[in-house]
């Protein structure tokens, strides 16, 4: 077969290589907490008043707007991942129903996606850890926690993070996953420490004017106004449950494990989302909360709370690792999967007999994300992950409704319910959230797919395992 129609078969999916096999340790509390991990974390304690800046009030029903978009994609890939429970994730999945080619472009999207959000989450993760230390009485030189681009030298916490990630992630997933469910119980104990104290000073009068900049997506200054303009940015707050999918290889019973991974990270995050964009516009008006870089904490501080603000401090330090750790283990995945393919050096998806994780290419995962973390500029890029996730999604949907036409009885430990409805709900929102980006935003996510495309014609096309073969 030609390049363009090269595919795997789904029974080839299934064949594990002996030097490249991922050992199953995982059950789904695992799962559940990668995916809370992943959700949970950047977005809940900044993006609340990022979104409220961008819509006012009406930021709840952009919360609900991106949830119900991201319901529905996970529910496709929760049946694409029980029904190819194996490493890789969209990119796997599009090999298989559309393609070599298209399987490439999905796969060098993520590779985008997720190392743009480690880096990002390990830059904030250096702002307040570089806060906390200070306080400590510890001194630090301010070259040492900024990058050039931010009038510094280095971003050392950036990068200790990251390398202290990856080094976690390489001992084993059962160990990793172990610490972050550990991490994940303690940023769930400080928001619902913020509810339970933001609840009592709840005032009906700060949802008024509702939706002040209309229901949809108007454009001023380079950013998108309106309910569905903070959509679109809210929706970075959402996904790191397609992380979970990339452990399917992982899971001791897919079948069961992942459905709980998927869907109940996502019902979970859902309602912690609601719970806390309530309690915080309750009880602060929304100019506020979008004004603040840390909204919650200034929230208890509002609120005669000093010692409860510090706490919500201390807990996004404990929090942001958490996402770190599992996007990096979904990039690493996802480049060991593109290894194992030929799509990229074969080499990198030899897998450790002593931890049975890919430790070189988890370790490389680390050293690049802590690169990009300590040195380079990410503002403009880092929204760039929006639009890689928003298309990877688009993907899985898509995949779903061709393998239900091209493989109508091949086994599905779960069938998504109405899903052509589900299907396209998914495809038409993320493609509405996709136009809802900034201009700049979507120029970057060509440019870096038009690298892509050079490099699998120069490189990928020839080195794949199918065309070798």
């Amino acid at each position: 077969m030609a390049f363009w129609n090269r595919r795997k078969s789904l029974e080839s999916v299934s064949t594990r290589q002996s030097h490249s096999t991922l050992r199953p340790t995982l059950g789904w509390p695992h799962l559940l907490s990668l995916g809370i991990g992943g959700i949970v974390g950047t977005g809940i304690y900044t993006l609340i008043g990022v979104g409220a800046g961008l819509a006012g009030p009406a930021v709840i029903i952009s919360f609900v707007v991106a949830g119900l978009v991201c319901a529905c994609a996970a529910l496709a890939y929760t049946e694409m991942s029980t029904m190819m429970p194996m490493a890789g994730s969209a990119y796997t999945y599009s090999y298989v129903a559309l393609g070599e080619l298209p399987a490439w472009f999905v796969g060098w999207t993520l590779i985008l996606e997720y190392t743009v959000v480690c880096s990002v989450v390990a830059v904030g993760w250096s702002g307040y850890a570089g806060g906390f230390i200070r306080a400590l009485g510890v001194g630090i030189p301010d070259a040492l926690l900024a990058g050039p681009a931010a009038g510094g030298v280095i971003n050392l916490p950036a990068i200790v993070i990251a390398l202290a990630v990856a080094g976690l992630l390489a001992l084993g997933s059962k160990e990793s996953a172990t610490v972050n469910l550990i991490l994940v119980f303690v940023k769930l104990i400080a928001l619902a420490t913020f509810v339970a104290l933001a609840i009592p000073a709840f005032n009906a009068g700060n949802f008024e004017p509702f939706a002040p900049h209309g229901f949809g997506a108007t454009e001023i200054d380079g950013a998108k106004y309106g309910m569905m303009g903070a959509a679109a940015v809210i929706f970075f707050a959402f996904y790191g449950f397609d992380a979970v999918s990339t452990a399917a290889e992982e899971a001791k019973d897919p079948g069961r494990d992942l459905k709980i991974g998927i869907i109940g990270s996502m019902l979970a995050c859902t309602l912690i989302y609601m719970v806390v964009a309530a309690a915080a516009i309750g009880s602060t008006r929304t100019e506020a909360l979008a004004a603040s870089p840390e909204p919650l904490a200034m929230v208890l501080r509002g609120l005669d709370h000093p010692a409860a603000a510090k706490f919500i401090g201390l807990a996004a330090i404990v929090a942001l690792p958490t996402v770190i750790m599992a996007f990096m283990y979904g990039q690493s995945r996802i480049f060991f999967v593109m290894a194992r393919d030929g799509l990229l050096p074969q080499r990198l998806s030899v897998v450790s007999e002593k931890s049975g994780t890919p430790v070189l290419m988890t370790m490389i995962t680390g050293v690049i994300v802590a690169i990009i973390a300590g040195f380079l500029p990410l503002q403009r890029i880092a929204e760039v992950a929006n639009a890689g996730t928003l298309v990877a999604f688009i993907a899985v949907a898509v995949c779903m409704l061709v393998l239900r036409n091209q493989a109508p009885n091949a086994p599905r430990p779960f069938r998504t319910p109405a899903y052509t409805v589900v299907a396209w709900a998914a495809i038409a929102g993320c493609a509405y959230l996709f136009v809802s980006l900034p201009g700049v935003t979507k120029l970057t996510f060509l440019i870096w797919n038009a690298i892509g495309i050079l490099v699998y014609f120069v490189y990928a096309r020839y080195q794949s395992a199918l065309a070798r073969a």
